[in-house]
């Protein structure tokens, strides 16, 4: 067994530390991060994207900067300490180039605009608040209380809410479709602003959470929504491609 590491008399090797990151729940992680990269790679040279012999040499000298490998010795030392060759270490600075323009292309400018447009109702975000508490008596005794004085909400949410968000006032903020169970979903964007819903109940009842609706976004085209796009355009193009081919993990 040729070790990676020694601590002491003990050798570490190639097969124990697979053992760990597969014990430790990252083996799958980073499969699936190297799987990406290839895809991507594939595609982009299947797609006759270029690349010049400048762009390799930008990001390899990048990649010594980050590191401070200010010569070529250094490199040179750095890449024998790992058992890396140079070409294998030029095709991986390759590989990463030809996902990051494969990416960039399924995610452009313009793709995003398209997705936006046949798909904004998507994209409608409001603002809530919550109070989450342990029994639905208490539950339902609260919302009465709020719908007499709606201005109490935030100082019951400090009370009484044994969400991790009391301190804030219940505030939870901005929200996408999405980003909260389906059937919940449904009704909070359906409301209006200053409507009160509730109490829901968790599925082992243990928990009851009261809604506030503080102000509604119909959907537009900033920063967050185009990043939230290009992610999905991303993640879609990367199954897409996935399904073409035949992937296996020992």
């Amino acid at each position: 067994m040729t070790p990676i590491v020694r601590i002491d008399d003990e050798a570490i090797g190639v097969e124990d530390f697979m053992r760990w990151l597969k014990l430790t729940g990252q083996f799958e992680t980073l499969i699936e991060q190297l799987v990406r990269e290839k895809l991507a790679a594939h595609a982009a040279r299947k797609a006759g994207v270029r690349l010049e012999p400048d762009d390799v040499q930008a990001r390899a000298d990048q990649f010594r900067r980050i590191r401070g490998l200010h010569r070529a010795t250094d490199m040179n030392h750095y890449l024998d300490a790992l058992g890396v060759s140079l070409d294998e270490f030029e095709q991986f600075v390759t590989d990463g180039l030809y996902q990051e323009r494969m990416l960039d292309h399924v995610g452009s400018d313009d793709a995003i605009r398209e997705y936006f447009m046949l798909n904004s109702p998507k994209f409608d975000a409001i603002e809530v608040s919550h109070i989450v508490l342990d029994d639905e008596g208490k539950a339902k005794e609260m919302i009465s209380v709020l719908r007499d004085d709606p201005a109490s909400f935030a100082d019951m949410a400090r009370e009484h809410s044994i969400a991790d968000t009391r301190d804030a006032g219940g505030v939870i903020g901005k929200v996408l479709r999405g980003s909260l169970k389906s059937d919940i979903e449904a009704k909070v964007f359906n409301a209006e602003v200053d409507d009160l819903l509730g109490p829901f109940a968790s599925p082992d009842r243990s928990c009851f959470e009261i809604f506030a609706v503080t102000a509604k976004h119909p959907a537009a085209l900033d920063a967050d929504v185009s990043a939230e796009i290009r992610r999905l355009l991303r993640e879609e193009w990367l199954v897409a491609r996935a399904q073409e081919h035949v992937i296996a993990a020992r």
